[in-house]
This record gives structure tokens, C-alpha cells and sequence, in this order.
């Protein structure tokens, strides 16, 4: 029987008499941020589950968190310090101490700084926990990298910049209205997200809009769980979406649908982008999307008579190159039809910028005593193998699996292979990644330490507090870098502020959105809404332009290089279908979210592979047939970059010429030793040096049939 609610976040005050009720928060790379209550008895977690009193939660957390408990608590969980015995790549180790560790890799940067400057260190984190601690949102580490001089690293680039640029360009940000406001509209476009398998306590707003009367679209070019529940599915073909979003526009200013007041009181280049739309007739756009015309048609009434229409438009439809623009025509949508100033209607790509978070005191630039270089996460294997003045010569990863998420992985595997590398992976487990390091460090859990979370879709932000003692020898990130700056002997005391001073920093805004809210209340309530209107609209007082308008013309974006007007710019390899690419690799590869894994974490559970099954390319009748493939095959699936092997399913949910993959499979898990980033291109979107996974051409054919290129 639980006898004591415990919301302060002190595992220490756990009571003997009875359970202890632990708050805190998912970490993982979802939109939906969810906040979480820890049963604690006897100083061991024996429940998990999701907070009911949650408004967007609401009690339920998913298939992949469920059985978190038992992820923290695996077998072959990393307990202690490592250091390689073997060569690289073979994962071959010894256990150390944590001081023969960590008195290692400050010998190794000290020498890197002596000898290359600080700019030869890479911190490459990833998202594989996105608090404002110990997590990507917070850039863990920042301070000691500053003080070390470091390069700086994207990791945003890799999720969802190129999006985030391209909607900023039109209304100033990257977010838009709150998600709850969903359950308000009329008409809700699920553009280019699976909200099943992606963002699922969304859901429920959407069925509440839905009894109102509301007509729901999925518009993505596969069938998925989502489209299945749609009242209607659109499947453009990749990378065309602001095409159709053009053609949509161009059938309500035919019918003289669009929302005249708004656009003059509110907007700024109409008459320009008037003309722009003209250029999209639905002819030319079902030539472009493959739709059939008359569908096209139709949806663009259906806007152009339904107030409010919504949209929610998540990262994968920006990963090609030409995301950005994608997201800055669909964010244009309502600033035509006037859904902008109406509560349910606007669009929504990202919440995060609504928590007012304070990154300056949490990163301490005036640290850096020079400029340095950015690196991106996307382009790994080139700064490994390519990058000069300095070269890279130390890589500190943590929070993440490149070998497994990162494009162009055999180029990677070629630069982690370098034996001038010193190469340190924090982690909870052994990757790919892992085998080709010279340390390896174990971290804690999220059950194990405190953290400070919002969510990219949603307006609530939460306190994880640690629930129980961390196993073995883990530690936080926080208390690794701690250690670090010590025994490089680096004195500042801002290295060495604790975790809650650090959280009381990033809480530290006269931003009136964060009016009442202090870690003390966090630690005490578990989570709160930010102080935003309920229900909000977000840009009623004007738009966070420069013109403090909509703007469909954008100086901004002419002044950075960019088409000044949204418009449409295709995909590098997606859109090609008459050229000597397309000849060579016919088949448009899109590579989405498994249900079952986030990104690549608990690819290696054993129950969730189980449930996943082996990596599976889904094929259209039409195209496994000229391939004399069938449902259960066994196929390589390869580019001039690389290849993977699969198990063919044989399906009309993608159409003729585009296949379908799931991302998170470790490579390590197939007979290739590779999965699908082996194909994928280590090149740019259009803006923000964006990841492009959608934009790639391959080819199918039967193991022990292909004739494949030499890679």
C-alpha cells in the first residue's frame, strides 16, 4: 500500500514504512514529453507509470516506455568504466576506475590542446535524453567545452533545423499554436506525422475534435497507423509536399476563399506571393505529387470552406533538401485562409521555444576566450575523415549512437577506425559505437538523476527528480564533467555548480511565461504548464517578425540566400525520375519511426525486437514483381554509398516506386553489419545544414541474386 507521496526528488527520504511515489520525466526524443510517477519500495523501482492528473499525458505513457523498469535493470547494462584492449572496432575491453578513466582522457585532451588548439575536441551529443542537464536541450557539458576552447556541435541539424528555419522565415519561430488547441478545429491535416506511433497522446485531442464534427486527413506517402484512422489519406510522392500545399492554395484563391482581412491587416507580400500560388494550377501540381488532380481539388474546398483548419506537421517532412522550404509554404496555409486568428486553426511544428529557458547562464559563453568552429552532427564522417586546420583528434560522444543514426555510415565507421582518435562514448549499453572506443564511460539512467524536461509538443515542463541510487559505478553527465574539469585542472567554479543550482539558472527568466514557476514548485508539483493562456493562440498580439506580420515575403530569408517567397524546391534524388540516378536506383527509400524503438534506443530490448521483428523494406506489389520479389524475402537493399539486408513485405500502403523502411536497428543486428544510414547521403537540406534520410534513391534485389555496385 502506498503510505508516503514523495515529490521532492530526494531518493535519500524514502520511507521503510511503506511505498514512495518518485515524479519525474521521459526523456526520449518524442514530442509528447511525458511526466511519469516512480513507485519506489525498498530503495528499488517496482512501478512506472504515467501521470493521470497530466493533461496531455493523462496516465498513459507507450509501448516502448512501458517496460522501461526492466531496460534500466538489463543484464548487459555498462556498470563501470572501460578502457579498449583490443582494436578498434573489435569491443574487446578491460575495467578501469573512474580516476584511471577520467585521469586518461584529461591527459589525451590536454595533449590535443597542446598540440592542435581546443577546436580539435569534438563533443558530439545526440538526443538521446533531451533535458536541460544532463540532455541535449541544455547542451550538457557546454561550460566545460567553452572553457576548453572546443568546437562547437549542431545537433539540431540532424532532427529538425531546416524545418525550424523555414517556418521562422514566415512567422518568426518555429512554433506555433499549442497542440491542445487541436481538439477545437474543424479540420485537422496530419501532414507528413504518424501520430500513433510518434506523438500518441495527441490523439486524444484529435477524436475530441472529431465527435465535434471534424474531418480528419493524413497526408504522408506511406499508409500508416495514423492514415488508417483518417477520414481521408493523401500520398504524395516524397519531398512534393509544399508543391501540393501550393496547388491547395491556388484552388481557394481561385474559389476567392482566402481570408481578405486577415491578409491586409496582418500579413506582409501578398500581391508577391498571390503570384506564386498562380504558378501551381492543380494540373501541374499532380504532375509534380502524383495525386490524381480531382483530389487535389477537392481537399483545397475542403480548406477553403472549413474554419478552423489545423495543421500538424512533424520533423520527417523536412528530411530532404528541400525541407526547409516545405515547412515555411506550409506554414503560410493559414496565414491565406485567416486561421492564424482563429483558436483550432494555425499549425503546429515545434513547442519547444515556448519554454523561455535560460541558455545563456546554463552554456556561460564568456567562457570561450575566442571564436571557434561549428561541426554538425549530420556530417560525422567527413569531419572525421576530411576535416582539417585542426583535424579532429578527440570525440567525446554521449547521448548518443552515430554508427547507428548518423548518414553515410561507412564513412563514419572509416573515421572511428582511426587509431590518431581518441575516442570516449558515454552510454548505458554496448553499440556499434561503443566497439570503437578508447574509453568507455557509464552513465546514469533516467531514473537516476535529475533533470529538468519540456517537450517539443506540448506547453508543460517538469522536474525528474532521482527515484534510486545509480548501479555499479554510473554517473550523470553533469557529475562526469565535474570530474573532467578537475582533473584537467581547470579552477573556475561555474565548472562545479550542482545540478539544482544549474536548474534554478535555466528557471531564471523575466519571460512572463515562466511568472510563479521555481524549482521548488517543480520539485514539490512534479510538473507544471508554463504560464500561457488555456486555451492559446499564440500570435494575436502580431507575429515575432521583423515586420511583426506574417511574412509571405521575407527580407530575412533573401538577406540569407533563400527565395524570398515560399515556393517549392524538390528533392535532390527523390524528385529525379528521368536521369541517370533514377535509371541506376529506382526505388525513393524513406526510412521513418518504428513503433517499437525511439530512434535507436531499445533497439537492443529484447522483448521490443522481438515485437519489431527483423528490419523489413516494404515494397508495392507492382515494384517487388518486377524484382520476381515476394512477401517474406530475404533482399539487399543498396545505393553507390552502401547497403543493408532485409525481409521484403509486399504491400499497396507505399505506392509504386517508393519503399519503406524503419530506422533504430543497430547495424550490429544484421548479417551486413550495416542498416539503412548506409545508404543514406551525407549531404545537406536546403537550410540549417538539415539531415536529409528521405531524400535517397536505392535498389532492391534478392540476396544472392543482385548485382550490386562495388561501394
Amino acid at each position: 500500500m502506498e503510505s508516503v507521496v514523495q515529490r521532492s526528488g530526494r531518493f535519500s527520504a524514502s520511507s521503510t514504512e511503506g511505498d514512495v511515489l518518485v515524479y519525474g520525466a521521459c526523456p526520449l526524443d518524442c514530442p509528447d514529453g511525458c511526466s511519469w510517477v516512480v513507485t519506489v519500495r525498498d530503495g528499488k523501482a517496482v512501478g512506472l507509470r504515467g501521470v493521470a492528473e497530466h493533461p496531455f499525458t493523462s496516465g498513459a505513457l507507450c509501448v516502448k516506455m512501458n517496460g522501461y523498469l526492466s531496460h534500466v535493470s538489463a543484464p548487459d547494462r555498462l556498470l563501470y568504466p572501460l578502457r579498449r584492449v583490443g582494436k578498434k572496432g573489435e569491443g574487446r575491453f578491460e575495467r578501469i576506475s573512474w580516476d584511471e578513466a577520467i585521469g586518461t582522457m584529461a591527459a589525451k585532451l590536454n595533449d590535443t590542446i597542446a598540440s592542435y588548439g581546443g577546436e580539435a575536441i569534438w563533443p558530439y551529443q545526440g538526443t538521446g535524453t533531451l533535458g536541460f542537464l544532463q540532455g541535449v536541450n541544455g547542451s550538457a557539458g557546454a561550460r566545460l567545452w567553452n572553457a576548453l576552447g572546443a568546437s562547437k556541435h549542431n545537433a539540431v541539424a540532424i532532427c529538425s533545423l531546416a524545418g525550424g528555419i523555414g517556418s521562422s522565415y514566415t512567422v518568426g519561430v518555429n512554433r506555433g499554436i499549442d497542440p491542445e488547441s487541436l481538439q477545437y478545429a474543424r479540420l485537422i491535416l496530419l501532414w507528413g506525422t504518424n501520430v500513433l506511433t510518434s506523438h500518441h497522446h495527441l490523439w486524444k485531442f484529435i477524436l475530441a475534435a472529431r465527435r465535434k464534427g471534424a474531418f480528419i486527413v493524413a497526408i504522408d506517402p506511406i499508409h500508416t497507423r495514423t492514415a488508417a484512422q483518417a477520414d481521408e489519406h493523401l500520398a504524395p510522392l516524397p519531398g512534393t509536399d509544399a508543391a501540393l500545399a501550393l496547388g491547395l492554395l491556388h484552388v481557394i484563391v481561385e474559389m476567392g476563399a482566402e481570408d481578405r482581412e486577415f491578409i491586409q491587416a496582418n500579413t506582409l507580400g501578398w500581391e508577391q506571393f498571390r503570384a506564386r500560388i498562380a504558378q501551381f494550377p492543380p494540373s501541374r501540381v499532380a504532375a509534380i505529387t502524383g495525386l490524381d488532380e480531382s483530389r487535389i481539388v477537392a481537399l483545397g474546398q475542403r480548406i477553403a470552406t472549413t474554419r478552423p483548419t489545423a495543421i500538424r506537421a512533424t520533423m520527417g517532412l523536412q528530411r530532404h533538401a528541400g525541407g526547409g522550404m516545405t515547412l515555411r509554404t506550409l506554414t503560410s496555409i493559414p496565414g491565406v485562409t485567416g486561421d492564424w486568428g482563429r483558436l483550432g486553426g494555425g499549425l503546429v511544428y515545434s513547442t519547444s521555444g515556448y519554454f523561455p529557458a535560460n541558455l545563456a547562464d546554463l552554456w556561460r559563453e564568456e567562457l570561450l576566450k575566442k571564436p571557434v568552429r561549428t561541426l554538425v552532427m549530420t556530417r560525422l564522417g567527413e569531419g572525421l575523415t576530411e576535416l582539417s586546420d585542426p583535424p579532429v583528434q578527440a570525440l567525446i560522444i554521449y547521448g548518443s549512437n552515430p554508427l547507428a543514426s548518423v548518414p553515410d555510415q561507412n564513412k563514419i565507421r572509416c573515421g572511428l577506425s582511426r587509431e590518431d582518435l581518441f575516442t570516449v562514448v558515454i552510454e548505458h549499453f554496448h553499440t556499434d559505437t561503443v566497439k570503437y572506443a578508447d574509453i568507455v564511460l557509464p552513465a546514469t539512467m533516467q531514473l537516476e538523476h535529475a533533470d529538468l524536461h519540456d517537450g517539443y509538443g506540448h506547453l508543460y515542463i517538469a522536474w525528474n527528480a532521482p527515484a534510486v541510487a545509480p548501479p555499479g559505478e554510473c554517473l550523470p553527465h553533469t557529475e562526469i564533467f565535474r570530474r573532467l574539469a578537475r582533473a584537467m585542472g581547470l579552477d573556475n567554479p561555474l565548472l562545479y555548480e550542482s545540478d539544482e543550482a544549474l536548474a534554478r539558472q535555466v528557471l531564471q527568466s523575466e519571460h512572463p511565461a515562466l511568472k510563479g514557476i521555481t524549482l521548488e514548485r517543480l520539485q514539490q508539483e512534479g510538473w507544471v504548464r508554463l504560464a500561457y493562456p488555456n486555451p492559446f493562440m499564440p500570435f494575436t498580439d502580431g507575429f515575432p517578425t521583423p515586420s511583426g506580420k506574417l511574412e509571405f515575403y521575407s527580407e530575412t530569408a533573401k538577406a540569407d540566400g533563400y527565395d524570398p517567397l515560399p515556393g517549392y524546391t524538390p528533392p535532390y534524388e527523390a524528385a529525379s525520375v528521368q536521369n541517370e540516378l533514377a535509371q541506376r536506383f529506382p526505388l525513393v527509400l524513406l526510412a521513418t519511426a518504428s513503433h517499437f524503438f525511439l530512434n535507436s534506443t531499445f533497439a537492443n530490448k529484447p522483448d521490443l525486437l522481438r515485437k519489431a521483428g527483423s528490419p523489413k523494406i516494404t515494397l508495392h506489389p507492382v515494384d517487388a514483381a518486377r524484382r520476381r520479389i515476394k512477401d517474406g524475402d530475404l533482399v539487399r537493399v543498396f545505393n553507390n554509398r552502401g547497403s543493408f539486408i532485409a525481409l521484403a513485405q509486399v504491400s499497396d500502403h507505399v505506392r509504386p516506386g517508393v519503399a519503406a523502411t524503419t530506422k533504430g536497428y543497430w547495424p550490429g543486428q544484421s548479417e551486413s553489419d550495416s542498416n539503412v544510414n548506409a545508404t543514406v547521403a551525407e549531404r545537406d537540406a536546403d537550410m540549417g545544414s538539415g539531415a536529409v534520410y528521405h531524400d535517397n534513391r536505392v535498389e532492391v534485389t534478392l540476396v544472392g541474386c543482385e548485382t550490386q555496385e562495388k561501394v
